[in-house]
């Protein structure tokens, strides 16, 4: 554990320069105070924001709604907010305080977060210990300062929305808190503003299937796959992939996705014993045949090839460093990409090859289709979901097989 406590202790020390850093500089200016009428308005801002997380809450929102519509109320208490707030010699003097707190609370809340986020607990099956709800002699915080300091950074961020790491490190800190839509929420907007990064769709995936019972199918796998496309490697998307072949009773498929953790981990580790434990726990359940099953040759019909070009009056709207997203859907099928092939704008026009070494599922691949639509897409926010603004080619419907495929992208998603 020597190595994991080395890259822990370097990142907290990151997470606290990122943050008590901002607290400890001056203000760049100083605001005047507002008029009655303008605090009036930030209270019935407060109100709508209320009465969103409510509407988020029951379920009534989808976590992209909320988080739009949450973008829209912040950016307007920001405004009004300016106008309100003083800045001088009494804020000033509260920031090396907050400063400190913050830096006794990171550690405590990276702890936290270890044991509800990292310890791959749909594998072992334990619970994280909850917050304390009251000190004592033994803790430093309380969940009430725990939160008061959540929402201190809840507070930053409106000022600075356009802040992806603040978004995840409250995404983290809301779900370490059990508040899971307010969670799911802030996830989506550092996804949105981050590049694509497995840790993090890997988290974003473990709150949404919190929000449904702790049930993986839907959104949750989605944004799984998403994460084993960014990182194959990385070991909680691993994990929870595993986990989403043991729900659907694919025990053989469960234990493989696990196994790949073994090389990934020390054979020592706490992880690599909970990992076998949850492998054999699989394979008991397929007649305790810890055997691979053996591997299918590959169809030699089951590749698609083709060119993608982006028409010139488009060439504009997107940069050279953008994503850009080839894929095939089967025509009468599961959504999922049966194969997906990653570039970038400063790529086209190129040439692609798809195939089943490209899929995102081992059950679910190209040669298992006999009709696909293939598309290609730039990503604006770099992920591999749809977004408005994104730039897309008309999918080609064809089959394994077929050559010459030509894409042009020419639209964009309204």
């Amino acid at each position: 554990m020597t190595i994991f406590a080395i890259v822990a202790a370097i990142m907290v020390l990151a997470a606290l320069a990122a943050v008590i850093v901002p607290l400890l500089r001056k203000p760049k200016g100083a605001a005047q105070p507002g008029t009655d009428s303008a605090a009036m308005s930030l209270e019935v801002l407060r109100e709508q924001l209320a009465d969103l997380e409510r509407e988020f809450a029951a379920g009534h929102l989808t976590a992209e709604h909320y988080a739009a519509e949450k973008a829209e109320l912040e950016r307007r208490a920001l405004e009004d907010g300016q106008r309100t707030t003083p800045v001088g010699a009494p804020t000033d003097a509260r920031r090396p305080k907050l400063a400190a707190a913050v830096g006794i609370a990171v550690p405590v809340l990276v702890l936290g977060m270890y044991y509800a986020m990292g310890s791959i607990e749909s594998l072992t099956g334990q619970q994280p210990q909850p917050v304390a709800e009251s000190g004592d002699a033994s803790h430093a915080l309380t969940r009430q300062d725990i939160e008061a300091m959540v929402g201190q950074l809840a507070e930053r961020l409106m000022e600075n929305p356009e802040d992806g790491q603040g978004w995840h490190m409250l995404g983290r800190s809301y779900a370490v808190l059990g508040r899971h839509a307010e969670s799911a929420a802030a996830y989506a907007r550092a996804v949105n503003l981050l590049p694509p990064d497995a840790q993090l769709l890997s988290d974003y995936a473990d709150v949404l299937a919190m929000m449904q019972g702790r049930k993986l199918e839907g959104e949750p796998e989605k944004v799984i796959r998403l994460a084993l496309q960014t990182d194959p490697r990385n070991i909680k998307a691993l994990a929870l992939s595993g986990s989403v072949a043991f729900e659907r009773k694919d025990y053989r498929a469960a234990a493989g996705e696990w196994r790949k953790i073994l090389d990934l981990v020390p054979p020592d580790s706490d992880i690599s014993t909970s990992i076998r434990s949850s492998i054999a726990d699989a394979e008991s359940r397929i007649g305790g045949d810890s055997t691979p099953a053996p591997a299918q040759p590959a169809a030699a019909a089951a590749v698609i090839s083709g060119s993608v070009a982006l028409d010139p009056a488009l060439r504009g709207k997107a940069g050279p460093d953008n994503a850009v997203f080839i894929f095939a859907h089967a025509v009468n099928g599961p959504r999922m990409p049966l194969a997906i092939l990653r570039k970038k704008v400063s790529d086209l026009p190129f040439e692609f090859t798809l195939d089943d070494s490209m899929a995102m599922s081992p059950d679910l691949r190209l040669s298992q289709f006999g009709q696909v639509t293939v598309g290609a897409r730039i990503s604006m926010s770099g992920d591999a979901l749809q977004h408005s603004g994104d730039l897309v080619a008309a999918p080609v419907q064809t089959g394994p097989g077929a050559g010459n495929i030509r894409l042009s992208i020419a639209s964009v998603v309204k």
